[in-house]
C-alpha cells in the first residue's frame, strides 16, 4: 500500500474563471478532491467518501495552460476515516518551475458495498515530517468539532436582510462518481459558483476566492435529485466578503422537502487587475438580530481558525 499520490495535467480553457484568464477555485477544489480521494482509496482499497475539507487558502492564481501537479498524502488515520494533505502546485509548461498554489486536509471515509464506513489499515509516521502533520493533524480534531458545532448552531431564517444567491438544477449523470451520487469535487464546484455570483453582485465580476474552509459534507447527492445551493453573505471586513453555503438536496417528487447535504464558509475580495491587489469592499448594513448573529458568527469562526497551527507550506491569513 502506498501512502501517497501524484497527479499531472494541464489546466484547460474551459477551467477558466469568468474572466477566462485564471483558473476558478471551483475547478481547483474538484482537482484536490480528486487527488485527495485517489490516495485515500490507494491506503484503503476501498470505495471512500468525502467527509471534510478544511482551510483552502488560495495563495496564487493558476493561468490556463500550465502544468498542475496535485500532490497527496496520508498523514493520519482513524477506526474508518483518513486525513489526507493536498498541495496544488503549477509551472509555466515551458520552465516546469513548480511553485505553491494552494493546500489543504481533506477527510475520506471508507465505506463497504452497502455504504456502512469500515475499518482502514492503521497509518504511522515514518519520517520527522510524517511525525510533524500527523501532530497538526490531531490538532486540528477537536477544533475542527467545534467549528462544525458552531455552524450547526446557526439558523438561516428570512429575517436575515443580507444579500443572498440561490443555484436550483437538478444532478446529472455527468455529475456522478463511482459510486453513483454526486462527485465531491462538483459539489464545492457549485459552492464555489453561487458564493462568486454572490460576492460578485456585492462588488464586482472581479470577485474571487482566497478562502474555503468547515466544508462539511453530511449526506450524498443523488443523481437526478434536486439540487439547491444557497449563498448569503454574512460578514465584511475591509477588503473580505464572508459568504455561507448551504447545499440542499432531495427528490423532485417532494421539492419542499430538500435535506442538508453540505456547509462551508468561503471568503472572496475584490481585485484589481492592474495592480493584483484587493479593493475596499463596501460594509455589509447589518439591519436584523439575525444580521448581527450571522456577523458575530463569522468573526468566531476566524478566531477558531486563528488558533489553529500552521501546516507546513505557508498560507496567507484569512481577512477579517
Amino acid at each position: 500500500m502506498d501512502d501517497r499520490i501524484t497527479l499531472r495535467f494541464m489546466a484547460a480553457p474551459q477551467d477558466a474563471a469568468a474572466g477566462g484568464v485564471t483558473v476558478a477555485a471551483g475547478r481547483v477544489l474538484e482537482w484536490i478532491d480528486k487527488a485527495g480521494y485517489a490516495c485515500a482509496v490507494g491506503w484503503s482499497s476501498s470505495y471512500c467518501v468525502t467527509a471534510y475539507v478544511g482551510n483552502v487558502h488560495f495563495t496564487r492564481p493558476i493561468a490556463s495552460g500550465e502544468i498542475i501537479e496535485a500532490h497527496a498524502r496520508i498523514i493520519h488515520t482513524g477506526r474508518t476515516s483518513m486525513q489526507v494533505l493536498v498541495t496544488v502546485e503549477s509551472a509555466d509548461v515551458r520552465s516546469r518551475d513548480f511553485a505553491p498554489a494552494t493546500h489543504c486536509i481533506l477527510v475520506f471515509v471508507a465505506v463497504d458495498d452497502a455504504g456502512r464506513p469500515q475499518a482502514v489499515p492503521p497509518w504511522s509516521p515514518t519520517s520527522s515530517s510524517d511525525r510533524m502533520l500527523n501532530a497538526r493533524a490531531e490538532e486540528r480534531l477537536a477544533p475542527r468539532r467545534a467549528i462544525r458545532d458552531a455552524m450547526q448552531q446557526q439558523t438561516y431564517s428570512e429575517s436575515g436582510t443580507t444579500p443572498q444567491t440561490v443555484f436550483r438544477f437538478l444532478a446529472a449523470p455527468g455529475d456522478a462518481n463511482w459510486g453513483g451520487n454526486a462527485h465531491g469535487g462538483t459539489v464545492m464546484r457549485w459552492i464555489d459558483e453561487a458564493a462568486f455570483a454572490c460576492a460578485a453582485g456585492w462588488t464586482s465580476a472581479s470577485a474571487v476566492a482566497v478562502y474555503s474552509g468547515g466544508i462539511h459534507f453530511y449526506r450524498p447527492i443523488r443523481i437526478g435529485h434536486i439540487v439547491e445551493v444557497a449563498a448569503r453573505l454574512i460578514h465584511t471586513g475591509p477588503q473580505s466578503m464572508h459568504i455561507a453555503i448551504h447545499v440542499r438536496s432531495g427528490s423532485p417528487e417532494t421539492p419542499q422537502a430538500l435535506e442538508l447535504t453540505t456547509q462551508c464558509m468561503s471568503v472572496f475580495v475584490d481585485l484589481d487587475a492592474a495592480s493584483g491587489r484587493s479593493r475596499p469592499v463596501p460594509a455589509l448594513p447589518l439591519v436584523s438580530d439575525e444580521d448581527r448573529r450571522l456577523d458575530a458568527h463569522a468573526l468566531d469562526l476566524i478566531r477558531l481558525r486563528a488558533g489553529l497551527e500552521a501546516l507546513p507550506l505557508a498560507s496567507a491569513p484569512v481577512p477579517a
